[in-house]
């Protein structure tokens, strides 16, 4: 299952390889002659979509699923496994980029059917094609994940194999805020690691350039954990206790006669307390926004169309 999201530039060499792969699976007899290539159109605004209904006429191997709108990749990438799940036995979700070795596929097919497992996570044994930035950036976005109580598994991104049984598990989860990074750990069952060599995007661009990266990281600590609001209530205890702390000071210096006006202590105390009161909001706010949409039960992504054979 592949969410595609402008990848008119790149689709042609997908579909080659996954093709190529599909076939060599089923000349082994390792996946049925049923199995199918699932590939989701986001919302495209190139070709795509055209591209997708032509590799359906040419090849059954494909089917595809238009969404009505841009709904971004979390929601993609959950249209095709719940559109998925109840004709398959497994899926395993993938970027169109090939960016994800396509090989390990065969190792996550052999942990589902030899060892029983229902999840198995895609890991990328490092990160030296990525520049230092994003390769830094990378680590601390898991780092703070984990600190803010998300569970997540390091250097995984969305591939992954499902079992039939983890997707419905997954499809028990409602929340319109979704990220499945932090949500598929939650699920349970018997799990396993495959690593492998992530390559360098084929063709085309990035789709989560920078600001794109920091909407999916606060999404994914907003969506999975309180802890944030948590560490306001410790600073406003740590402020609390350190104003008492000021407070006698001060007393104490009157009483003593030495008190020494200062306007540079009062301003940095108010700007640093409406800063943290502001920050404190802000945060809050979040989580705010975040009941509302969930309060609506809006729909996470509806179908336009769904070629399939």
């Amino acid at each position: 299952m592949v969410p595609c999201y402008n990848e008119e530039e790149v689709l042609p060499e997908t579909s080659r390889r996954l093709r190529e792969k599909m076939t060599s699976l089923m000349d082994r007899g390792l996946i049925s002659e049923e199995s199918r290539v699932l590939l989701v159109n986001d919302g495209s605004r190139d070709r795509t979509w055209e591209m997708i209904c032509q590799l359906h006429q040419e090849d059954p191997l494909f089917e595809g699923l238009k969404l009505a709108r841009n709904r971004g990749h979390q929601n993609a990438l959950l249209a095709g496994l719940m559109t998925a799940k109840d004709r398959a036995d497994a899926v395993i979700s993938m970027d169109a980029d090939l960016q994800d070795d396509i090989d390990a596929v065969d190792r996550f097919w052999e942990e589902f059917q030899t060892n029983g497992c229902d999840i198995v996570y895609g890991v990328r044994n490092s990160r030296e094609t990525d520049t230092f930035f994003k390769r830094t950036t990378a680590q601390a976005f898991y780092r703070l994940m984990n600190l803010m109580g998300a569970e997540t598994v390091y250097n995984h991104a969305d591939y992954r194999l499902m079992s039939r049984r983890a997707l419905e598990g997954l499809a028990q989860f409602g929340e319109v805020n979704l990220f499945l990074r932090g949500v598929v750990p939650m699920i349970g069952y018997k799990t396993a690691v495959v690593e492998y060599s992530r390559g360098k995007r084929f063709a085309g661009e990035s789709k989560y350039p920078l600001s794109k990266m920091l909407n999916f990281a606060l999404d994914g600590i907003t969506s999975l954990s309180v802890k944030p609001i948590r560490f306001i209530t410790l600073l406003g205890v740590l402020i609390f206790m350190v104003s008492l702390g000021m407070l006698i000071y001060f007393l104490a210096s009157h009483f003593l006669g030495r008190t020494v006006p200062g306007w540079t202590s009062m301003i940095v105390s108010i700007w640093a307390i409406g800063g943290l009161q502001l920050l404190a909001i802000g945060v809050i706010g979040e989580y705010l926004g975040k009941i509302y949409l969930e309060s609506k039960h809006r729909p996470r992504y509806i179908i336009e169309e769904y070629l399939h054979s």
